[in-house]
């Protein structure tokens, strides 16, 4: 569907600007503009209208143009012709004269009425929304949706980072995808107007008291989502985390608090915004191969279906927990670790499911097949699955010798790889699979073996643990073939001064960085001063027998200490190079987002066009006043 202001500057593209002087406009011309208006309002109500899902569904033949007079060309529109529309977009809008002029053409030319065509365009206040539209509807009639990347945060850290330097992090690696825990005032206030969707979590200690409470519900909806939205995306609510096989006893109030919290955003008229589910363990489904065979624990048949129906009827995903980790290490030897890291197999070792002959590359996407296989069991269909979690530990333990950098990286960088090709698993090929690594940080406070603290992708600093390759064009690079010079905790201040006077003195070191109002003057105190001071030196001199000591204050560490814009010499940021993502290297926007606008904007369009009506009327009625004799 393209609105009315959006054919307004398509004529621009295929109408000379000077022919329009030139038009003559009858009955027939007001009749013709009456029926494009009458056209968009019901096509509008239409996309208001229709369930978000359904939307997507249809939207191929909901978007097609209506063949009206000269404008059925765009149906014959060629790819080229399109892209030629898109660069010519920004051009042809900021033409005020042009665009004033087509405006009167179209609408108050058609009525008899000599109509400022701005009056009408702040009337309507539709710029905005309509150039949105328009490119939103080129783009989802020549482009389809995907999956994504996104990364879990876990705030189990010690040294965890400010909020807003978290929040630096994702923006400078173009992360646009993130779930939290719990509802962490903080992070949801720096994610403001970052356009990143947040999955925000219920935790579960939470659930019980939601599952038994509307009202609790609805408080947890006003403090946690209204307060934050809409600068603050969030898109989804994760209730709980693996509660059937974590907390069991709280099962029968989890769907009530689901729907207790549904109904507290159709009240916040948030539904279609933000949805609701829960993330599941692997554990729910007690024997994930065969695929074709999984079906969920028995024990829970009650619950799983309530829960099934209302994901049904919400339109929401259902959220799975998948760990080839854990599939591997647990598995007794069954399977090869290349099947769980993604590595291919020779033909004879290769992973079959003998019911339905689907060839398995991946343990993850068996595991995914699992899920939708279980979900048909119990004869429900339609409902994706989205992986919440996913990932590989880059350190472990005397008995965990698989927890390593390595099998990190390599799982890491396959995982994404396999997502951004936009296929789903074996029975669910047209299913594109989005998944959250876990996670963002180690997070060094958790309990339990040393590979439970040590999933992270990122130091809190946020340099990356190894490099992860997010696109064929963007990575996240490790530093592993790098080491930096910096000060030592606890290191006497005088000394510390000391060597930063030297450094920066008779040692050569540039210390303009340092200087204040320079990137990296703050922190101020001498610590963080002689850290980049020391390194600038070592990197320059260790070459030609220059060391790390400075009278014993200083230390080599693999850690890259840069933070925010203050790049360190010798890390991967200060070439520029290497360290930020391509726009599409974590995915596109949600489809149901997309939705959302094209359904904003449709409810614009209908209260702009009840206000251009009695804009005309008014003007109308003035024009055929008779004056009081």
């Amino acid at each position: 569907m393209l609105s009315c202001c959006s054919f307004c500057r398509l004529a621009l593209h295929l109408i000379p600007l000077h022919s329009l002087h030139s038009l003559h406009f009858t009955h027939s011309s007001t009749q013709r503009t009456l029926s494009i208006i009458i056209t968009f309002t019901f096509q509008s109500l239409t996309l208001l209208l229709l369930p978000t899902k359904l939307f997507q569904t249809l939207r191929g033949f909901l978007l097609l143009p209506p063949l009206l007079g000269g404008f059925s060309l765009l149906l014959q529109l060629s790819k080229s012709s399109i892209t030629h529309l898109l660069e010519r977009e920004e051009e042809l809008f900021n033409n005020t004269n042009s665009y004033s002029l087509v405006v009167q053409a179209l609408i108050g030319s058609n009525f008899g009425l000599n109509l400022p065509a701005e009056m009408i365009l702040d009337v309507m206040n539709l710029k905005k929304c309509l150039t949105n539209v328009f490119l939103l509807t080129l783009a989802m009639l020549t482009t389809a949706s995907g999956g994504f990347v996104g990364v879990n945060i876990g705030t189990d850290v010690s040294d965890l980072p400010a909020a807003s330097n978290v929040v630096a992090i994702l923006k400078a690696h173009q992360i646009t995808h993130i779930r939290l825990y719990d509802a962490d005032t903080h992070l949801l206030q720096a994610l403001s107007n970052t356009s990143i969707e947040v999955i925000v979590g219920v935790t579960n200690e939470e659930v019980l008291r939601i599952g038994e409470s509307p009202s609790a519900a609805a408080a947890w909806i006003n403090k946690n989502v209204l307060a934050y939205v809409p600068s603050t995306n969030i898109t989804a609510i994760a209730v709980g985390s693996e509660v059937l096989s974590t907390i069991p006893n709280v099962a029968p109030v989890l769907v009530p608090a689901m729907n207790s919290l549904h109904k507290a955003l159709v009240a916040a008229n948030l539904n279609f915004r933000v949805k609701v589910s829960t993330p599941h363990s692997m554990d729910i489904i007690p024997k994930p191969f065969p695929p074709s065979t999984a079906t969920f624990n028995s024990s829970w048949n009650s619950t799983m279906v309530q829960l099934l129906q209302f994901l049904k009827n919400t339109n929401s995903s259902f959220m799975l927990n998948a760990y080839p980790y854990y599939g591997y290490t647990k598995g007794d030897g069954i399977f090869p670790i290349e099947y769980a890291l993604f590595k291919p197999l020779p033909s004879v070792k290769q992973i079959v499911d003998p019911n339905t002959l689907f060839h398995y590359n991946s343990m993850f996407d068996a595991m995914v097949d699992a899920a939708y296989y279980s979900i048909d069991a119990l004869d429900f269909s339609d409902i994706p699955v989205v992986v919440t979690e996913t990932g590989w530990p880059s350190l472990g333990g005397s008995n965990e010798p698989d927890a390593t950098v390595g099998n990190a990286e390599t799982y890491n960088n396959n995982l994404i790889r396999r997502v951004l090709n936009d296929s789903g698993p074996p029975s669910q090929v047209n299913m594109p699979i989005s998944a959250y690594i876990y996670e963002l940080f180690n997070e060094d406070k958790r309990n339990g073996p040393i590979s439970e603290k040590n999933w992270g992708i990122f130091y809190a600093n946020g340099s990356a643990i190894y490099p992860l390759s997010l696109s064929t064009s963007g990575q996240i690079n490790g530093t592993s073939a790098s080491v930096f010079c910096v000060a030592k905790d606890g290191a006497d201040s005088d000394k510390l001064q000391a060597g930063l006077n030297y450094a920066c003195g008779q040692g050569g070191a540039n210390c303009a960085a340092i200087q204040q109002g320079q990137p990296c003057y703050l922190p101020n105190n001498v610590k963080s001063h002689a850290s980049f001071a020391f390194n600038d030196y070592y990197q320059k001199t260790h070459s030609t027998g220059g060391t790390c000591d400075f009278d014993g204050t200083a230390t080599i560490t693999t850690r890259d200490p840069s933070y925010g814009s203050c790049i360190y010499t010798g890390s991967s940021n200060s070439s520029g190079g290497g360290m930020s993502l391509a726009p599409t290297a974590l995915g596109p926007s949600s489809p149901s987002k997309a939705s959302l606008n094209m359904q904003m904007c449709s409810l614009q369009y209908l209260i702009s066009v009840v206000g251009a009506f009695l804009a005309l009327v008014v003007a109308s009625n003035g024009n055929n006043t008779v004056p009081q004799k």
